[in-house]
């Protein structure tokens, strides 16, 4: 090991604290998960007096902007405790066994994978509920914004795909890699 001088060693200490400028990130995080859990609830109550009058396909709509909402709320979730863990601090949860399995052990692959299902969930879910207005007869969707509602799904499942291929080739590379040197 070399001998390291005032200077490196001064730097090296600034670039670590500076993983600290990403705390107040995830605080905006949370406080967008609030935001959301806002708007669920405003649809819930806005849905519910409505619902004896409601046809079968507008309920379900409206349970599909619910799950499009949760699935948002999971996708912020899951980038606020990894992205912290990863990339700010491990956060101590004093051993309660209501920690999520994956926290602590989901790495940026990992996340980068579990986002990008999510948005292409949600994407579905968007889609679904254009082709249900569809369904409603009363209500029409522009052929057009209908058209770029299926490319950018299309467009989001092959990122997926590609991503995922993308992290097995170097799961492959990484296996050889360690196979070459013994270990």
């Amino acid at each position: 090991m070399h001998a390291r001088n005032p200077f490196e060693k001064a730097l090296e200490w600034l670039l670590f604290q500076s993983r600290w400028l990403m705390a107040p990130v995830y605080v905006g995080l949370v406080i967008s998960l609030g935001m959301l859990l806002y708007a669920f609830v405003g649809e819930i109550v806005e849905a519910v007096p409505h619902v004896p009058g409601m046809k079968t396909e507008e309920v379900l709509l409206t349970v599909l902007s619910l799950i499009d909402l949760s699935l948002g709320l999971n996708l912020v979730l899951i980038v606020v405790f990894s992205g912290y863990e990863n990339f700010v601090s491990k956060i101590d949860t004093g051993g309660s066994e209501d920690r999520p399995d994956w926290m602590g052990t989901l790495d940026f692959s990992g996340m980068k994978m579990k986002l990008i299902g999510s948005i292409v969930a949600i994407s579905a879910i968007s889609l679904l509920r254009a082709f249900m207005t569809l369904i409603e007869g009363d209500k029409t969707i522009d052929d057009n914004h209908l058209r770029w509602m299926v490319i950018l799904h299309v467009t989001f499942l092959a990122s997926g795909v590609l991503f995922a291929l993308m992290d097995w080739i170097a799961s492959l590379t990484e296996k050889n890699e360690h196979a070459g040197h013994g270990g």
